[in-house]
């Protein structure tokens, strides 16, 4: 069996190495095929194969590595990167009983252990075993890896030229390189790794996105079947947009989950991380979220409507919306104004148009000589006459007051409630009332003032004026 699996290694082009073909499922072909040409473009590492070898010539190298012959089968790469100061130098492929990246995280742990000393590590030796055909790399006296039989035929030269290639490479890599050197095999080892990252959970990004497309479509369908049934059963405006607001949310919400569980996160892992940073998230988005919470309760508990004409903390005018964040009122003059919903929600609100009909009142001074009743009896006929003046409430016109000079009626009566019909009504009432009264022969003096002079001198104009008049006769 593994003579078979050798053969047919060899027989592919060293270019497709990088990656194992998955024989389950056409869509793994796919997708590997896909990544070879993204791979390509980005890195350039040593293209080589893999065979069988005898256990035991490795077992340093599993010793911290359970041997999983499942594990290897399922890794999508042959080779492995091996580091020094998280800077690639080369590559080893996998062996048997071990995958290329469990070998290399072995020999990047043993190599991290000896940098880690604070003296500085002395030249790499090499060990041949002309017998079993391996070599073994060593520095102060520890083993950091071994080169088998398998390694020179994926680099097509003999076991003992490898060796020293590589141990030529890690002792170059031991002495730190320049800066320029550094920082670019850096960024290729980066590139390197997020490329083959990319193609590992390309199956599950896909997924992710798949999810997330029928999310946004089911997500516009709920908010457009809620908003549906909410004008059908409510009749309100922000009831409406509350109810489809809320369905889109739940929607996406429940998307999401689903999304981030094909990405490999789990539900309690998330809430967990959710609960730990909540009340963080709370004290600095404090106002954000009262504001949209303020929202959802003045879009719930609804003491105004859009199109109603209110007066919030010295603000008069019309509703023209109601956000989650915000709320917009336009005033009588034309200004619009932005009012935050928690304010909105700890204000005293007027909602001057939460009923149809406002009463509204004029005062009118007669004589006290007219008579009351006749009065009272002719403002009632023409007030119910004015147009915009409701016939479904009574028309009051009571004595509000006897003043010095006048008997003072307070006439009541009910208009529409909306601001502009309210403002013209009562002013064609106001002249209905004083024709009416002019008509009747009813006076309505002004105000009488009586002034009272005490302790005045006595003039004599008669004298004073007969003085004047001599004056010019002197004169001649």
């Amino acid at each position: 069996m593994h003579v078979l699996i050798s053969s047919a290694r060899f027989s592919l082009c060293r270019m497709t190495s990088f990656f194992r073909i998955n024989r389950r499922t056409n869509k793994r072909r796919v997708a590997v095929a896909i990544a070879l040409c993204i791979t390509l473009f980005i890195s350039f590492p040593t293209l080589t194969g893999a065979q069988e070898v005898d256990p035991s010539l490795v077992e340093q190298e599993a010793a911290t590595t359970p041997a999983n012959t499942s594990d290897a089968a399922d890794s999508s790469f042959y080779f492995a990167d091996v580091l020094v100061r998280d800077r690639p130098i080369f590559e080893v492929g996998g062996l048997a009983d071990i995958d290329a990246r469990s070998r290399a995280a072995i020999i990047n742990r043993r190599i991290s252990s000896v940098l880690s000393n604070p003296n500085q590590p002395n030249e790499m030796t090499v060990e041949f075993n002309s017998s079993q055909q391996l070599a073994t790399l060593k520095v102060n006296n520890r083993v950091i890896m071994t080169v088998t039989q398998q390694d020179a035929d994926d680099f097509g030269t003999t076991v003992e030229r490898l060796a020293e290639r590589w141990a030529d490479q890690l002792n170059e890599a031991f002495d730190k390189p320049p800066l320029i050197i550094d920082v670019t095999q850096r960024l290729g080892a980066t590139i390197r790794q997020l490329a083959r990252d990319a193609i590992d959970k390309l199956p599950a990004l896909l997924g992710a996105c798949i999810v997330i497309l029928i999310t946004w479509g089911a997500a516009g369908s709920v908010r457009y079947a809620a908003f549906n049934w909410a004008q059908r059963t409510e009749g309100d405006r922000s009831t409406e947009v509350l109810i489809g607001r809320l369905g889109y949310g739940a929607v996406w919400i429940f998307g999401s989950v689903i999304a981030l569980s094909l990405l490999g996160l789990e539900l309690g892992a998330l809430l967990g991380a959710f609960g730990l940073t909540s009340v963080a998230i709370g004290f600095s988005l404090k106002d954000v979220l009262s504001n949209y919470i303020s929202g959802v309760i003045l879009l719930a508990a609804r003491p105004f409507r859009i199109g109603d004409q209110v007066v919030i903390e010295g603000y008069e005018g019309t509703i023209t919306q109601i956000q989650l964040r915000a709320t917009t009122l336009r005033t009588y003059d034309g200004r619009i104004i932005y009012l935050p919903n928690q304010e909105v929600f700890q204000a005293n609100i007027t909602n001057n148009t939460a009923s149809p009909y406002l009463r509204s009142s004029i005062i009118v001074g007669i004589d006290y000589d007219a008579n009351i009743s006749y009065a009272r009896q002719k403002l009632t006929s023409a007030v119910r006459d004015v147009q915009g003046v409701s016939s479904e409430h009574p028309i009051d016109v009571l004595v509000q007051e006897l003043s010095a000079s006048t008997v003072n009626l307070e006439i009541r009566f009910w208009v529409d409630s909306h601001r502009g019909e309210f403002l013209e009504t009562s002013s064609a009432a106001a002249q209905v009332i004083k024709e009416t009264l002019q008509t009747a022969g009813v006076e309505m003096p002004t105000d009488i003032y009586t002034l009272q002079f005490r302790n005045s001198p006595n003039l004599n104009l008669n004298s004073s004026k007969s003085s004047q008049e001599e004056q010019p006769h002197s004169s001649e």
